[in-house]
C-alpha cells in the first residue's frame, strides 16, 4: 500500500505543478512563460523521483509502468494499482485547481496545436525516447540515486521545451487524463493514451533489438 500510496502523492505533485504552471501562466499573462513550464515539469520529475524513487519507483506514468513490465522489470499483479493510484492523483490534482482557479477552462489539458497525426507521431517518439532513457538508468520498479533523477527530469524539461507548442508534450495519460476530466475537455485525450503507451512498449523492443536481447530484462523484479 505505500507503494501506491507513492504513486499517488507523485502523479499529484506532478501534475499539480506541472498542469499549475500552465494555468499560472495563462491567467498572469504568461508571466512563466513555455520556458518556465517546461522547466516546472522536468524539475518536478525529478524532484519526485528522488523523494519517492527508494518507495514506489516514482513511476507517476502508466506508460512506464507498462514499459516496466514489458521489459519484465515488473510485476502484472501491480499494474491495475498502479495505474488507478497514477489516474486518481492526476484527477485529485486537477480537482484541486479548479478550485484554486474556478476561471480557467482547460486546467493545462493536452490539445493538439497542428493536425491529430502529426500529434500523434509526436507523442509516439517523445514517450519513445523517454522510456528508451528510463530503462536504462532505473532498476525496475526502484529509480534511485542521483543519475535517475537528473537524466529522467532532464529529458522531460527538453521534450517539454521544443515539442509542447505542438503536441502539449504530454508523454504521460494520466497527466493528460486528470485535467481532461476535471475540464471536459475529453475530445482528443485517445491521442494521450495511445501514444505514449505505444511509444514506451517500443521503446522496450528496440532495446533489444538495436542493443541486446538481455539490455531491458533482469536488472529489476520479473512480472
Amino acid at each position: 500500500m505505500r507503494r501506491y500510496c507513492a504513486e499517488f502523492i507523485g502523479t499529484f505533485v506532478l501534475v499539480f505543478a506541472g498542469t499549475g504552471a500552465i494555468v499560472v501562466d495563462d491567467i498572469s499573462g504568461g508571466q512563466i512563460g513555455h520556458v518556465g513550464v517546461a522547466l516546472t515539469f522536468g524539475l518536478v520529475v525529478m524532484a519526485m523521483i528522488h523523494t519517492l524513487g527508494e518507495v514506489s519507483g516514482a513511476h507517476m506514468n502508466p506508460a512506464v509502468t507498462i514499459g516496466f513490465w514489458v521489459a519484465r522489470r515488473f510485476p502484472a499483479g501491480d499494474i491495475a494499482p498502479y495505474v488507478a493510484a497514477q489516474v486518481a492523483g492526476a484527477i485529485t490534482a486537477s480537482a484541486l485547481l479548479l478550485v484554486l482557479f474556478p476561471e480557467h477552462r482547460t486546467l493545462g489539458s493536452t490539445v493538439p496545436a497542428g493536425s491529430l497525426g502529426q500529434s500523434m507521431l509526436l507523442e509516439i517518439v517523445l514517450a519513445f525516447i523517454l522510456m528508451f532513457t528510463i530503462i536504462h538508468v532505473a532498476e525496475g520498479s526502484k529509480e534511485q540515486g542521483l543519475l535517475a533523477g537528473l537524466t529522467i527530469g532532464g529529458v522531460v524539461g527538453m521534450e517539454a521545451l521544443f515539442a509542447g507548442p505542438v503536441s502539449g508534450a504530454s508523454m504521460n495519460p494520466a497527466r493528460s487524463i486528470g485535467p481532461a476530466l476535471v475540464s471536459g475537455n475529453l475530445i482528443h485525450l485517445w491521442i494521450y493514451i495511445v501514444a505514449p503507451l505505444t511509444g514506451a512498449v517500443a521503446a522496450i523492443f528496440v532495446c533489444r533489438w538495436a542493443l541486446s536481447p538481455d539490455c531491458c530484462v533482469g536488472r529489476g523484479e520479473a512480472g
